[in-house]
């Protein structure tokens, strides 16, 4: 999971690059257009299909509970 972990600091990086991405309440960081832009990059980038109940503030806590979601997407497929 570290992989995908670094892999998605990576997409949203380049994608919300004035988003403190360490921060422990990441929901916090991001406004409306910053949560479907974090939803589209990683449907695209893992071809799962997010919709308004994966947006939480819980899975959307730190990039660890971002990839824990997107783990968990990818092992219901």
């Amino acid at each position: 999971m570290e992989d995908k972990k670094q892999r998605i600091r990576e997409l949203l990086t380049d994608a919300l690059p004035s988003v403190n991405l360490d921060s422990d309440f990441l929901f916090s960081e991001l406004d409306s257009i910053g949560v479907v832009t974090v939803t589209v990059i990683l449907s695209n980038e893992y071809g799962i299909e997010l919709d308004s109940s994966d947006i939480t503030p819980k899975n959307f806590m730190n990039l660890d509970s971002i990839a824990s979601m997107v783990e968990n997407k990818l092992e219901g497929k």
